[in-house]
């Protein structure tokens, strides 16, 4: 998923480079899922931004991995409804799911384009859809609290309560976690409330198959009806998760990873992630040049 306006970042993130050789982050996630054996790419952009996308990553990845471009435009799957002026922000990554039923037939993932997720977890997700995914068990890569903080600011995360199956019991979007001394920390309202440190999160890696789109569609249209009029309201796909596990025979794996996972929410997060891949290919874990 590659559409948000990244709005607290500042720029176009998703087409930065990070890598020695020039790379973007979704290099990296390209580069481990091809590895572990996925076979095409779908990207969701926003249609102004195509060229940008095609100039930096068909030479790259040609012969190399099956490619497709949708578009997440705020008319698709909008139809009988008139879009507000106001409107300008993506429905949010529900939406952008939807918009990539039409270029994915088989078990797959979701991922971000601006969070690296390391190879762990994609061997994991792989072996999922392979193994263990149906239209009624879903998966979501989890990742630990403490390891997917920023220092510059707050962040949002999906934390997840699961039982001893690791299943999905509740998810619950935070918009406001940061570390606070020893603690971790959520706000609401004007409360604080803590979070356990090793809390498994959602950082958006989500193993589906196609039977998820009925549910985006069905969960997007009664949004519509519910919030057409807020032009900053959005669909997540923590919420189609949430719909998910309510029905009858549904589970939803929380798949835990140790993959070393980091992000560029703000731009000043930006020289800590070339650090970080720095260091990963002075390792040995990625060569200087990935394709």
């Amino acid at each position: 998923m590659a559409a948000g306006m990244a709005s607290r970042y500042g720029s176009l993130k998703q087409v930065q480079s990070f890598g020695p050789s020039g790379e973007t982050i979704m290099d990296y996630s390209i580069y481990d899922a091809i590895k572990v054996g996925f076979k095409k790419v779908v990207f969701i952009i926003r249609k102004e931004f195509a060229e940008d996308f095609k100039a930096i990553f068909e030479p790259k990845l040609k012969g190399k991995v099956e490619i497709e471009y949708v578009y997440q435009d705020l008319a698709s799957f909008v139809e009988g409804y008139s879009i507000p002026e106001e409107r300008t922000k993506p429905w949010g990554t529900a939406h952008a799911v939807l918009c990539a039923s039409s270029a994915v037939q088989d078990p797959f993932i979701v991922i971000n384009a601006d969070d690296f997720y390391g190879r762990d977890a994609f061997q994991k997700a792989y072996d999922f859809l392979v193994n263990t995914a149906t239209d009624h068990t879903f998966g979501l890569v989890g990742y630990n609290l403490v390891n997917t903080l920023s220092a510059n600011g707050s962040v949002s995360r999906g934390v997840c309560k699961v039982d001893a199956a690791n299943n999905l019991v509740e998810i619950a979007e935070r918009t406001k976690i940061y570390a606070e001394g020893e603690k971790i920390v959520y706000e609401d309202g004007d409360k604080k409330v803590e979070v356990p440190s090793d809390s498994k999160v959602s950082m958006n890696f989500w193993c589906f198959t196609p039977y998820v789109f009925s549910i985006c569609k069905e969960l997007f249209d009664e949004f519509l009806k519910a919030n057409l009029n807020q032009p900053k309201a959005e669909i997540f796909v923590v919420d189609v998760a949430a719909n998910f596990i309510t029905l009858p025979d549904n589970v939803l794996k929380v798949i835990p990873t140790d993959a070393n996972w980091f992000g560029v929410t703000y731009k000043e997060d930006a020289p800590e992630v070339k650090k970080e891949i720095d260091s990963l290919v002075s390792g040995g874990e990625y060569p200087s040049s990935l394709w």
